[in-house]
């Protein structure tokens, strides 16, 4: 595979940071990263910063933190000092605001990630009932390093690709954003500490990076999977609830030896009941004439309501345990409907 190929056809330098604060106010510069246990016992379910040109001063981070023990932990910070984007190196390779930072070691294939805060203590039942008490706190910190495994999957919606689009197609490429995404699914390795315990650990997970204008007025909800395997073969697609036509967005990939197939969902679970843990995830996705049938058993969730960006939305961020023929892994999960939580 080209070094292009492997980036999607994207160009090399769009995975530095922007250097400087974008004229537009509502353009942002985002990355998360969903990072797994490889065995399920712990998951940082979206690990974001979102930079928004309007307050580049104080970059925006919303940590999700699920355990297999039932305990879940969320620290959202709105207020904390923007780091530089220039490294040691002197090239735009940071993205962080407090104790929070991204690091782009090798654009495309290696990326750090280390935390320091005092998430919200919590448990994922009592989260998706919208019981969070703000005044239980835990100190946590990590310190992880990945490598990418599959070549880029790439939402293109600069100006040149837009044109001809109807309304309701705009609404859907709006949603996803107005510029460019990628995403890439990774392997690493890393040491979590949580209230003075630490452990290492190994890692499967998946990274996003964007810098976009993305107004979410025509948002109508999401659903959003991606698992690797540990035979390398890999999947993940985005979709829309259908518009009133009937017509949406429902783009995704699956990654088979060596080889990145365009692929579509004809089997989705939707979000309805917020069950923290069992609900049955199950996909399946349309490729190259054959169909890959994915069992999943949800797990390891966190929940959001009352977000700025997405009124009346219910929000699940998670996970679950994929099993594709012989092979089982965990992976990621991120689904909103309208509704309260």
């Amino acid at each position: 595979m080209t070094d292009d190929e492997w980036r999607g056809g994207l160009a090399a330098h769009y995975d530095y940071m922007l250097t400087e604060k974008p004229d537009d106010p509502a353009m942002r510069e985002s990355a998360s990263f969903w990072i797994y246990e490889e065995n399920g016992e712990f998951a940082l379910p979206r690990q974001g910063i979102e930079g928004i040109a309007e307050i580049w001063e104080n970059h925006r981070y919303d940590c999700n933190f699920a355990f297999a023990d039932g305990r879940m932990m969320y620290e959202g910070v709105h207020d904390a000092k923007s780091h530089s984007p220039i490294g040691a190196d002197g090239r735009a390779t940071i993205l962080g605001s407090g104790g929070f930072k991204m690091e782009c070691v090798e654009p495309y294939r290696r990326w750090r990630v280390s935390f320091e805060g005092n998430p919200i203590l919590s448990t994922s039942a009592d989260n998706a009932a919208g019981k969070m008490d703000p005044g239980k706190r835990v100190p946590v910190s990590y310190e992880v390093d990945v490598e990418m495994v599959t070549p880029c999957w790439v939402q293109d919606n600069t100006p040149e690709k837009l044109v001809g689009l109807s309304e309701r197609e705009m609404d859907d490429a709006r949603s996803m954003g107005l510029g460019y995404r990628m995403e890439h699914q990774f392997r690493g390795t890393g040491t979590l500490t949580v209230d003075g315990e630490s452990r290492s650990f190994k890692c499967v997970g998946n990274r996003i990076h964007r810098q976009s204008v993305r107004p979410l007025e025509g948002f109508r909800g999401h659903v959003w999977q991606a698992a690797v395997f540990p035979d390398g073969r890999a999947f993940g697609y985005i979709t829309y609830p259908p518009a009133e036509d009937g017509s949406t967005y429902n783009e995704g990939y699956v990654y088979e030896g060596g080889t990145m197939y365009p692929a579509v969902a004809t089997k989705i679970p939707w979000l309805d009941d917020l069950i923290p843990e069992g609900e049955d995830v199950s996909l399946e996705l349309a490729y190259d004439g054959k169909t890959a049938r994915i069992s999943a058993v949800g797990c390891l969730n966190s929940y959001k309501s009352g977000i700025a960006e997405m009124p009346g939305f219910a929000l699940n961020q998670g996970a679950a345990k994929y099993t594709w023929d012989d092979q089982s892994a965990y992976g990621m999960v991120e689904r909103s409907v309208l509704k309260e939580v």
